[in-house]
């Protein structure tokens, strides 16, 4: 119980983070420093960390590619559930790993939606085709990379006997998550807080997936 009651406490204070860093940006040194005069909170901070790194559509586009693997892995996870469900006829004999992975998937996706009506921060930059900013808070895509590798990580050992495989592959997936979240940063396209805030965000969503599965995986096991 106190394991999970730390998961769920490490879930609160990082969520809890994410509200402030909202409150920061919407708050604290705002300023117009961004494409047709948008304005930005921590205005200083996100400039300085702009300039520093500069502009590069290359890795932008590289880290469209990782999240497309991110995609595929949470697509192959959803296949399985398919085929279980298809074989078993009851969705309550999926197993609820994979259920549970399909509500986080589906948390993240509304609240992918919720930011895109709720603007706190437009993009640095105008994107080829746009004539507006786009919302920009928090990066998307860093919830999406950080989520689903995060959480392909914790599921690995459930599905992967092998125990050196099954650490490569988390590995792996630790690795891309990181890569994912570091270019994100450095390709400009974000200020510096977007990606902080998908940061907090990410690990309040997988902390509370983590708890979850020390549940289920307890439950297993005074089956």
């Amino acid at each position: 119980m106190r394991k999970l009651s730390r998961k769920y406490g490490k879930a609160a204070i990082s969520f809890a983070l994410f509200i402030l860093t909202i409150a920061l940006v919407t708050c604290v040194d705002v300023a117009p420093i961004g494409p047709a005069g948008t304005s930005v909170g921590l205005s200083h901070v996100n400039k300085a960390v702009h300039d520093l790194f500069g502009v590069h559509m290359g890795l932008y586009k590289a880290t469209n590619l990782l999240g497309f693997w991110a995609i595929l892995c949470g697509v192959i996870f959803a296949c399985m559930g398919a085929i279980q469900l298809v074989q078993r006829k009851d969705l309550k004999k999926v197993d609820p790993q994979i259920l549970a992975l399909g509500a986080l998937l589906v948390v993240t996706g509304a609240l992918y939606v919720l930011f895109e009506l709720v603007v706190v921060n437009c993009r640095p930059v105008l994107m080829e085709g746009e004539t507006v900013p786009e919302a920009s808070f928090p990066s998307s895509h860093t919830v999406l990379a950080f989520v689903i590798f995060g959480a392909i990580a914790m599921l690995i050992r459930d599905y992967v006997n092998d125990r050196r495989l099954a650490a490569m592959l988390q590995n792996a997936c630790f690795v891309l998550l990181l890569v994912s979240v570091v270019l994100r940063l450095i390709s400009g396209v974000h200020w510096f807080t977007d990606i902080l805030g998908g940061v907090f965000l990410s690990v309040a969503l997988l902390q509370a997936f983590s708890a979850v599965l020390e549940k289920i995986r307890k439950s297993k096991k005074t089956e």
